[in-house]
């Protein structure tokens, strides 16, 4: 058999359904599998890919990413490619730029995702030249796209453009019932035009930025029980998914999720959550939230699934800006003031101090940072004698409270005071333990998003490796092949899209992993200017001995550290993935 246009050779071949691999030879043609063979392919006139020693599977899927921004301006994402992902998921969080008018888009992004307002700003008013989900999908689908996307559509996007967003953000308005309508009516036309489903969010810590109503929370927050559930009436009937992030200070609120998702005498509605997390601040409650799930999903016969990053949840921060400050009053009024001379100021006060140091050591209510300094780690600062002490140490050095040292640093050198800390998954044998766990989908990178403070762009290399080891050691916690299976075609199944598995027919989307190059390396980080979106600097992830090539319908465009001519300028590799519909 040949007339292929791409032979991968003699590779240990995973399907992404969990079935035992075996060497095969994978010829494709046209942009799909068209032979699987124990006996080697005739390659006359084809492209190989020598695969002698490698795994050959479905391109990994990120699922939870905040792309929306980045595609329109650097639509090869290759952050993302160069790790064997093939498939993301936007519009997140209640978040995406379908709708919304580029300065809305800019402060809805901006503070909650870490992202340049500006840079937000531009890449939507430069590109938007669609006023509705069929013609987004076309903008996406003319440009040169390295993977594959999918979408949500973000229920603060639709709020802010039915409701404008001084009055989306005004918890004494709601909506009337003709804008409640509309709302659905365009829910209702992303869905026709392909989008996985609804993306909300009930966060308090999630806030806008921009000069018009600064600190207000994002739209999807002042919603109702009563304008959800009309949301996701629509969504129950097309069978599709509701992606939130609950507010952590109503832990009894995730009770209304599941009521939502409840399938007795009806279709579930398929709901995934933010986050499974084995958080330091509370060590206990990922059993909680893994046994509670179990037992909701069985006795109402829901269909909820929490995202769950399979690393250590490392962060970094510039200063004070980092999300978790948002999570206690002191550490939000100092987001609040954007200016940075007068955030100085501000942090610089006894009074502010003061409730600062008493916000730190508070151990009731919500809390998802552990707010403990010597547990947080300096890596460079102007004064080079803290680099590598944790502030607690520099605390006790100056015979002051840890807050103290902090702030003072903070004050005296702002964004170039560069530290570290890691906020959950800290116990491997807890990762271990939850790593086959069904009420958990492997997601939550965060791709796109919180440029300077993480990088989990190779998660999937990073469980693989996990895993890899582990059976090598002798203490096998989850087989390859099913740890291939929770990377793709598991998550292709869940949200109904065409990806993550290799079958005769199937779009040929496919890593090539060399697993000699899964080493220690993947944890680190390096640095990468997205000159897209303003020139940022990013953390990224860079271990490019691990992946021998990505290919995204059919074609090679990477191998090993190099993408191929033309990706994501001229090449177009990726296509718009409809929910529910083969491609």
């Amino acid at each position: 058999m040949g007339g292929f246009d791409l032979v991968i050779r003699g590779g240990y071949f995973f399907d992404g359904t969990g079935a035992q691999p075996a060497m095969r030879d994978v010829g494709i043609r046209a942009g799909r599998v068209t032979a699987i063979s124990a006996e080697p392919l005739v390659t006359e006139g084809a492209e190989v890919v020598d695969a002698d020693g490698l795994w050959v599977m479905p391109g990994l899927i990120d699922v939870h990413t905040h792309y929306d921004a980045e595609v329109l301006v650097a639509p090869g994402l290759s952050e993302s490619v160069r790790h064997g992902v093939t498939t993301v998921v936007f519009g997140n969080c209640s978040l995406s730029t379908v709708y919304a008018s580029p300065d809305d888009c800019a402060d809805l992004f901006s503070r909650v995702e870490a992202l340049p307002w500006e840079a937000v700003h531009s890449a939507v008013k430069e590109h938007q030249t669609w006023a509705n989900p069929h013609r987004y999908v076309e903008a996406l689908e003319s440009r040169p796209l390295g993977p594959n996307v999918a979408a949500f559509i973000g229920h603060s996007d639709i709020r802010a453009a039915v409701m404008g967003l001084d009055r989306a953000t005004d918890p004494g308005e709601r909506p009337t019932p003709a804008e409640l309508g509309r709302m659905r009516a365009m829910l209702g036309d992303a869905l026709d035009a392909g989008f996985v489903g609804l993306s909300t969010i009930r966060s308090s810590f999630s806030k806008l930025d921009g000069v018009r109503y600064p600190a207000r929370q994002l739209p999807s927050t002042y919603a109702t029980w009563r304008e959800y559930r009309a949301l996701n009436r629509v969504l129950r009937d097309r069978g599709r998914v509701h992606q939130c992030t609950p507010n952590a200070a109503r832990k009894a609120e995730v009770g209304k999720f599941f009521a939502q998702s409840a399938g007795r005498g009806r279709a579930p509605l398929k709901t995934t959550m933010l986050t499974a997390a084995d958080l330091k601040a509370d060590p206990k409650l990922i059993w909680l939230l893994t046994k509670a799930t179990a037992l909701l999903n069985r006795v109402a016969a829901s269909d909820l699934r929490w995202q769950h990053l399979p690393v250590p949840f490392e962060v970094y921060a510039d200063g004070i800006d980092l999300v978790v400050f948002e999570e206690f009053g002191s550490g939000a009024a100092a987001l609040n003031v954007r200016d940075v001379l007068k955030r100085g100021k501000l942090v610089d006060t006894e009074a502010y101090r003061r409730q600062f140091r008493k916000d730190l050591e508070r151990r009731f209510g919500p809390q998802l940072w552990h707010r403990d300094l010597f547990d947080a780690d300096i890596v460079s600062c102007p004064d080079a004698e803290v680099i590598g002490k944790s502030f607690g140490r520099v605390a006790q050095e100056r015979g002051i409270h840890p807050a103290d040292a902090f702030l003072d640093l903070v004050v005296a050198h702002g964004a170039a005071l560069r530290w570290r800390t890691t906020i959950a998954n800290h116990r491997p044998d807890v990762l271990d333990k939850i790593a086959d766990n069904p009420q958990i989908q492997m997601g939550f990178a965060d791709s796109g998003a919180h440029l300077r403070n993480m990088a989990f762009y190779n998660a999937g290399l990073r469980l693989l490796r996990r895993v890899k080891e582990a059976a090598e050691d002798g203490h096998e916690f989850l087989s390859l092949e099913r740890a291939v299976h929770r990377l793709t075609g598991e998550l292709g199944d869940w949200y109904g899209l065409d990806a993550g598995t290799l079958r005769l027919g199937d779009r040929a989307d496919i890593a090539v992993i060399d697993p000699a190059g899964l080493s220690e390396a993947s944890a680190d980080y390096a640095e990468a200017t997205l000159d897209g979106l303003g020139g940022v600097s990013r953390m990224v992830n860079r271990n490019d001995n691990a992946v021998a090539a990505t290919i995204v319908g059919g074609q090679v465009v990477y191998r090993y550290g190099t993408f191929a001519d033309g990706f994501g300028t001229t090449r177009r590799s990726g296509t718009f993935l409809r929910a529910g519909k083969a491609q």
